[in-house]
């Protein structure tokens, strides 16, 4: 469930409104998911059928040109009769990792236009519910693969005194794999290295590694990270904690990811390896690991503070040994002044007898 407030006045009546109507999902637990506004309430589930009870969402595994028929069940718990859109619409993940809906005026180019409702629009009484049939209808020429998005009743309502307009959306995704060959393939990408050294010149600092996921394959996937940053030759090697899952990325999506690396020996050349096992899930729900995609990637960190310790020492030594070179140089002189003198004085008193 997600709700959607576009404005038509001010910016910040958006984000008031945005803010406010944000915490809705799709389909994510076993209950009816609910909508509430004022006295309008509701709540969407899915029919009871062969498909199974109690289901948290639609799945389906369909030839193509092949259907699937199914039925979403919706429920008027307010006091008002209440009149709802129904249609459907292609999903995507969002940049919280969470899975929404195209909304209505935006033109869907998979499963959200293959998902045909029994009906546009439904009135329900209060206290009563609605069972609406839909059927999934899966083109011929339609590529093998997975495609998410979900069915969803809406409710339009306007606010004159405040210019605005408020869709409060509630639905339940749909989760549909087109039988044939299935290719699941994850891309790492546009790894890069940042270290932000100490002030310290003995000690360690914090390293950044970014990149991005890029799901190249036909099939809903995830995986679980790891991060390493080693320095010369594969030396002074640190791994990165644990790392969140991304979330479940439809065929085409990128996910950026941002990884801190703590206590990093500042080695001048660093060295990222980043792998990543991908995750697949089968028409039977049993997940399966990949093998590994790994890469790697090089960033600089130069422990300037030790650097600037080195070339003061460095510079003292050289003053001391400067210094002590040019008192020698005093003492060999003063040293052969002196038998000069005495000579010079020997030869004056020899003369004189």
């Amino acid at each position: 469930m997600h709700a959607v407030a576009p404005p038509r006045r001010t910016a910040a009546l958006r984000t008031a409104l945005l803010v406010l109507l944000a915490a809705l999902a799709f389909g994510t637990s076993t209950g009816p998911a609910r909508a509430a506004g004022g006295d309008v309430t509701w709540t969407v589930r899915t029919a009871a059928n062969d498909y199974g009870q109690d289901r948290s969402s639609f799945g389906y595994a369909v030839n193509p040109g092949g259907a699937a028929e199914d039925a979403l069940v919706v429920a008027n718990r307010g006091t008002e009769p209440l009149s709802l859109a129904v249609y459907a619409a292609d999903g995507f993940t969002t940049d919280m990792g969470r899975l929404d809906l195209l909304t209505e005026g935006k033109k869907s180019h998979s499963i959200g236009s293959w998902v045909q409702a029994g009906r546009k629009s439904v009135r329900i009484a209060p206290g009563k519910s609605a069972e609406i049939p839909f059927t999934v209808k899966v083109p011929r020429d339609a590529p093998p693969g997975d495609y998410v998005g979900g069915i969803l009743t809406s409710l339009k309502q306007s606010d004159d005194t405040e210019g605005i307009a408020v869709d409060r959306r509630l639905g339940i995704r749909i989760k549909l794999r087109v039988s044939g060959a299935l290719r699941p393939a994850l891309a790492v990408e546009d790894v890069h290295v940042d270290y932000r050294g100490s002030a310290g010149p003995f000690a360690r600092g914090d390293a950044t590694v970014t990149y991005s996921l890029h799901n190249t394959g036909n099939a809903l996937l995830s995986g679980t990270q790891k991060v390493t940053l080693t320095g010369p030759f594969g030396t002074l090697s640190t791994e990165a904690g644990r790392i969140a899952a991304p979330p479940e990325l439809l065929p085409g999506e990128r996910w950026k990811v941002t990884v801190p690396v703590h206590d990093v020996t500042p080695a001048f050349r660093l060295t990222a390896a980043v792998a990543v096992t991908p995750l697949v899930t089968d028409a039977a729900g049993s997940t399966t690991a990949l093998d590994p995609v790994r890469t790697t990637a090089h960033g600089w960190a130069v422990p300037w503070a030790l650097l600037l310790l080195l070339v003061l020492v460095l510079g003292a030594a050289a003053a001391a040994f400067v210094l002590v070179r040019r008192g020698r140089v005093r003492r060999a002189r003063r040293e052969e002044e002196r038998v000069r003198a005495a000579v010079e004085q020997a030869l004056r008193d020899k003369a004189s007898r």
